[in-house]
């Protein structure tokens, strides 16, 4: 009779541990992990401006004026590369996340998606300002 009732403990201590790690659970799943702001405010010589991770200047494109997409595809792009964004990135205080033309992500910040230039070289370059095309230097406002 004790065996018994040993056994009997036993085995509903094992199902209680296993539905409390199983399925059975109704705790909601983990929310995805946000890495933080995708970029930085710094003070160069051309005042403040936004960089990527990288330290690389990064610049917004006039004709991005909707909002919620970029008129930067294709050839642009390549010139321009965007700040890309994970799939499961999510918003974070004035940065945003927008879907390109091709099903990328990309940050945006305060809506104006934004890019960096292949003219920079370095951290804190900013060869890619260029008013003429339509091209700015992002600034933290």
């Amino acid at each position: 009779m004790f065996r018994i009732a040993i056994i009997a403990a036993a085995v509903l201590l094992s199902a209680g541990s296993a539905l409390a790690n199983g399925h059975e659970s109704s705790a909601p799943p983990p929310a995805p992990k946000q890495e933080g702001p995708p970029a930085k405010a710094i003070v160069g010589k051309h005042g403040p401006v936004l960089v990527d991770p990288k330290g690389m200047t990064l610049y917004y494109f006039e004709r991005d004026d909707s909002g919620n997409k970029s008129a930067c595809n294709d050839a642009c792009a390549e010139k321009r590369p965007p700040l890309a964004a994970a799939d499961n990135a999510i918003a974070t205080g004035d940065f945003t996340v927008i879907t390109r033309n091709d099903g990328k992500k990309m940050w945006a910040y305060r809506y104006r998606p934004l890019y960096t230039s292949q003219k920079d070289t370095a951290p804190g370059d900013t060869n890619g300002d260029d008013p003429t095309q339509l091209w700015h230097i992002a600034r933290p406002y």
